[in-house]
């Protein structure tokens, strides 16, 4: 693992893609403000693709090769994985990326490696740590201000949460986010959990949770990939170089390397 340039995994989809002259074949999916951002940071980019065979320990051997982690956006979680029905709004669900994100969820978390959670990111990481989801915001906050129209990303304010790890990153005022999503971590669930509220929406939409045991365990329900705010990255990239240095120096101390 570099030290110099950390190596940083990213979860993606498989979708069958259009690419003239080439019709629905079957690739691995992810838009490449998430590589672009992490590569301006300073990281070495690899692409995670989901797998039907998914669990805690392939995650594990894939972990083991990284420094850090990005949780992607995407498709709805199945509301089955956290014991409820689905809303008639739930998109169809993605079993082999459920199972994948959520082992990878888990099993960084026990690693004590640093994660980025967006958007759909962040509901994995609640899900993988037991908490639920609102399913459709309008119905919750009686607006669709979170993602008004198909396909394209909308801009709202967040605040962050004062004392927090994402307000020393990003500062205590308003933020101005690219937003796109109709669900969201249900704010009551996240007691047990590990993780406490970052940031708010003034509709009372939880939009940013971190994990204060962690050395970077920040996950966010807006999209800063299709933004032009690189700070979440950068924090990122160096919490990843810095363990990376610290794992480097407990393994030279350990064997006498020098």
């Amino acid at each position: 693992m570099g030290v110099d340039r950390p190596v940083i995994g990213v979860s993606c989809y498989v979708e069958d893609v259009d690419r003239a002259p080439w019709v629905a074949q079957r690739s691995a999916v992810l838009p490449h403000g998430y590589v672009d951002h992490l590569e301006r940071a300073g990281a070495l980019v690899v692409v995670l693709p989901p797998r039907p065979d998914a669990d805690d320990d392939l995650a594990a051997a894939v972990l083991a090769r990284l420094d850090g982690l990005v949780i992607a956006g995407g498709a709805d979680v199945e509301a089955a994985r956290y014991g409820a029905p689905p809303h008639i709004t739930s998109q169809d669900p993605r079993p082999d990326r459920d199972a994948w994100e959520l082992a990878l969820a888990r099993v960084s978390k026990v690693a004590r490696m640093p994660v980025l959670g967006i958007c759909r990111g962040m509901q994995v990481m609640a899900v993988a740590g037991g908490a639920a989801l609102e399913q459709h915001l309008p119905d919750v906050v009686g607006n669709d201000e979170h993602c008004p129209a198909p396909g394209v990303y909308a801009h709202h304010l967040v605040t962050p949460v004062s004392g927090t790890r994402l307000a020393g990153i990003l500062g205590d005022g308003p933020l101005d986010v690219p937003t796109y999503h109709h669900q969201a971590v249900r704010p009551s669930s996240l007691e047990g959990t590990g993780y406490r509220a970052a940031a708010w929406h003034d509709d009372g939409t939880l939009e940013a949770m971190e994990d204060p045991a962690s050395l970077f365990r920040v996950a966010v329900q807006w999209h800063p990939e299709a933004g032009a705010d690189p700070r979440l990255f950068d924090e990122l990239v160096a919490s990843a170089r810095q363990r990376s240095e610290e794992h480097t120096s407990e393994l030279q101390s350990r064997f006498g390397i020098s």
